[in-house]
């Protein structure tokens, strides 16, 4: 059989897209699976993952992460999780609970050693993700947020083909090179037929704490011209912010103040209802 291209316009090939998806461990129940995708690394993507947890719990939704960025996973310490914390049964792994009540799991709650470096090829990489929905109970999740390593390489590819996805929220900055980036991950989520729910743009500016006054330090956003370009909307453009940044690196995320994603989960909650 001929390697698959993912184009089915000129394929005779009887193969379907459900038949690639990985079962849900039998005593899961999730009701949406949403997509952080960036199309490189450091542009916040585990930020926004992060948050867009926290603001579905805030609105009374059960939420969950499954922090698929096997070599750099990042979830964790924004909640103030440690290695050691998951728990099996016969029925599975069980996922981490948050302080609010977010289920998390991610490779850095499986190791004593937060820093020790995760060294395994991407079909390893790629099966693990593949686990995590697998083999972990997942109770009664209204939201799942997939937490995606950046690129369109196996992980993406193994997430986009493997998990029911909802669709995808694409993070971005405003330089133009992360812009060129972008369109490498919409062209992806397109090929695979995953919809785009929006973009969200981060580093978009910076709030003088004497003046007030609005500094673009990466120049003008392209931002609603990207969305434009994709039929997609603008879901957010997050500041350059210090306490946001404490708030992750001290763990405690969830005690983030501000209506920074609420456009976003306004959304969510209007195409995808629970």
């Amino acid at each position: 059989m001929a390697e698959c291209n993912h184009d089915c316009s000129n394929c005779s090939s009887k193969c379907s897209k459900e038949s690639l998806l990985a079962p849900a461990n039998k005593a899961s129940k999730v009701k949406h699976v949403i997509g952080i995708v960036s199309g490189k690394g450091g542009v916040g993507k585990s930020m926004v993952t992060s948050m867009m947890a926290v603001t579905m719990k805030r609105r009374g939704f059960s939420t969950a992460i499954l922090d698929a960025d096997i070599t750099g996973p990042s979830i964790p310490k924004a909640f103030g999780l440690k290695g050691g914390q998951i728990q099996g049964s016969e029925l599975g792994m069980f996922p981490a609970m948050t302080k609010t009540g977010i289920e998390v799991m991610s490779i850095n709650l499986l190791m004593d050693e937060e820093t020790k470096p995760v060294v395994w090829r991407g079909p390893v990489i790629a099966g693990t993700v593949k686990q995590f929905w697998s083999e972990v109970v997942w109770n009664d999740v209204d939201y799942m947020f997939v937490d995606m390593p950046p690129g369109t390489g196996d992980v993406p590819l193994t997430v986009f083909q493997s998990l029911p996805l909802d669709g995808i929220i694409i993070v971005t900055s405003p330089q133009d090179l992360v812009s060129m980036i972008v369109e490498k991950a919409a062209n992806m989520a397109s090929l695979m037929d995953i919809p785009i729910l929006g973009l969200v743009e981060n580093y978009s500016y910076i709030v003088c704490p004497d003046c007030g006054k609005v500094i673009r330090p990466y120049g003008e956003s392209r931002i609603e011209e990207l969305a434009k370009t994709h039929g997609t909307d603008v879901l957010a453009t997050l500041p350059i912010d210090p306490e946001l940044a404490s708030h992750c690196d001290k763990g405690v995320i969830e005690l983030f103040e501000g209506d920074y994603m609420e456009r976003c989960a306004d959304l969510i909650e209007k195409k995808l209802s629970v």
